[in-house]
């Protein structure tokens, strides 16, 4: 017998009229070059409106693909809904990858419009002459930069002009499985890969970012994120605040630690979201301001080191909220709240827990399984294997690349190149990611774990561990260490700290400082940068 249940196409239309219905009186702040420009949702949602009469204009196809470059505003969230609501594809540009990598995605992508924040002209202006399918450059003005009047073989359009003059537009998509919106990974190894949401999957996974046990964003949150609005659709925190009826803060251009501070304590914001490095970044700018009304700092991107959290406990009396996903699962797939009897334990019991990612989020499936199998490896946190995941919002394949079989199992899981444990109350402890794993003699050694240890010591901003090569136990460790500013600090100090907590084969064979850890397109370490800085290190003897 089957349910007698209305059934209703699960689109992000919904999550655009509740907002344009219910919550029109909120707000959205902008952090610009000249100051905060605020808005509400309802004159937000009827800009929206307009953009999508704009699309019509402009000419973009029925399922076209609608690129953004630009920072994380107001503007930018009516490109997050336009697009999508009208049936097509918005495409956020990651403004931090390399050239030949934009080029690659715009072109695979096969944008037909780049909608461009003027600071970041001059940034995309060399690699127009690439892009083979885009006809029109749409300029939003941000308050700096400068932009020539034409470019040959565009049609170069003003943001605000092109709203002036078009009426605003009905939004009715009846088919949930549309595509809404993709995203390309940041491309450590090869050409980023295009993963491709669809109404249905937003609409769960912003479910997903409702709920208590996950980010719980709700209707009297002022939630900032920090994430760029182009990386994994900056954690499902735009779709969410909208859907909640949450104010927004968009940051803009400025993601330094005193404008994040400032915007978090000016602001009254009460989720912050953001990366590692960032919140590094933060922490001393929050010393003896009001924070009081935060109640959630989630974290991710990569693991988030017990010092740092330990270090936002104690200065604002929030932990860090150590989230995990990847762009494949729209992000959110696990996101670590104590349970009430973890809540219990003393304080460093609960450090040590929030050094794991908790348990796979609702909606989520996963599994840890010996290497090239489907077997699962005992629920003891010791035992490790590779992280697979499924779900409704967790990716199926990628769009329209033949590398999409080395990335999912043959009976459909997503293949997360991520090596954990799981303990007896299914918490996720990752180990490392698999290419970033030191195998030593036979054994393998997890970087990040000593990248904790490391940054645990007071004098230590940042650290990365990787291997490198060796005559006899094929790799050994190389920690690369960042000191504070202001502070000394000697190799033996660091092996002084750290061997107290690490057998003696994970000690790393040596320590080199360096002015800073390269980072990646999104904010996290770039461990290729500095395996190929150190490809040629030769390790002192024993």
């Amino acid at each position: 017998m089957q349910g007698l249940m209305q059934q209703t196409p699960l689109t992000m239309v919904h999550l655009f009229e509740r907002a344009e219905k219910y919550h029109s009186e909120k707000t959205i702040a902008t952090a610009t070059a000249t100051g905060i420009e605020r808005t509400t949702y309802g004159e937000w949602a009827a800009r929206t409106r307009q953009l999508g009469g704009v699309l019509d204009k402009l000419g973009i196809s029925k399922n076209g693909r609608v690129a953004t470059f630009a920072w994380n505003t107001a503007r930018h969230l009516e490109l997050y809904f336009a697009p999508p609501c009208t049936g097509r594809v918005t495409h956020t540009l990651n403004i931090r990858l390399f050239p030949e990598q934009l080029t690659y995605i715009v072109n695979h992508a096969e944008d037909e419009v780049i909608f461009i924040d003027r600071s970041l002209f001059a940034l995309i202006a060399p690699l127009l002459p690439t892009f083979t399918t885009v006809k029109h450059l749409v300029i939003m003005d941000d308050g700096k930069g400068d932009v020539p009047k034409s470019v040959d073989g565009f049609q170069m359009h003003d943001y605000e002009e092109l709203l002036k003059g078009t009426p605003g537009v009905e939004f009715n998509i009846t088919d949930e499985n549309l595509a809404s919106s993709m995203c390309y990974t940041s491309g450590t190894t090869g050409n980023p890969k295009g993963v491709l949401y669809s109404h249905r999957s937003t609409y769960l996974h912003t479910f997903g970012a409702m709920t208590v046990d996950s980010l719980g964003a709700r209707e009297s949150d002022t939630i900032l994120p920090v994430v760029p609005m182009f990386h994994a659709n900056a954690w499902g925190l735009a779709h969410a605040a909208v859907a909640c009826g949450a104010n927004l803060v968009m940051p803009g251009p400025d993601l330094s630690g005193k404008a994040i501070a400032n915007l978090i304590v000016d602001e009254k914001v009460t989720v912050a979201a953001g990366v590692p490095t960032i919140w590094m970044a933060v922490l001393p700018e929050l010393k003896d301001r009001d924070t009081s009304s935060l109640r959630a700092i989630p974290c991710g991107g990569s693991a988030v080191p017990k010092a740092l959290s330990e270090g936002y406990r104690l200065q604002t009396g929030l932990p860090i909220l150590q989230a995990w996903g990847m762009t494949e699962t729209s992000p959110i797939a696990a996101v670590c709240t104590l349970s009430a009897a973890d809540q219990k334990l003393p304080m460093d019991q609960q450090a040590e827990l929030r050094t794991t990612v908790g348990q796979i989020a609702f909606g989520v499936d996963a599994r840890v399984v010996e290497p090239g199998t489907t077997t699962p490896v005992p629920w003891d946190g010791e035992t490790s294997g590779e992280l697979q995941c499924s779900g409704n919002w967790i990716a199926s394949t990628y769009y329209n690349d033949a590398r999409a079989g080395e990335s999912f199992t043959q009976d459909g899981w997503l293949r997360t190149g991520d090596v954990a444990t799981v303990d007896s109350h299914g918490r996720i402890r990752l180990v490392d990611r698999t290419k970033d794993l030191i195998k030593s003699g036979g054994e393998w050694i997890s970087s990040v774990e000593i990248e904790n240890e490391l940054m645990s010591h007071p004098k230590i901003k940042e650290a990365a561990v990787i291997g490198v090569p060796h005559i006899k136990w094929s790799e050994r460790p190389l920690a690369c260490v960042v000191v504070v500013e202001g502070e000394t600090l000697t190799k033996q100090e660091v092996f002084d700290h750290i061997k107290p907590s690490l057998a003696k084969w994970q000690i790393p064979d040596d320590v080199v400082f360096i002015p800073e850890v390269p980072k990646t397109s999104v904010g996290k370490f770039s461990k290729k940068t500095l395996r190929e800085q150190f490809a040629d290190y030769v390790l002192p003897e024993a």
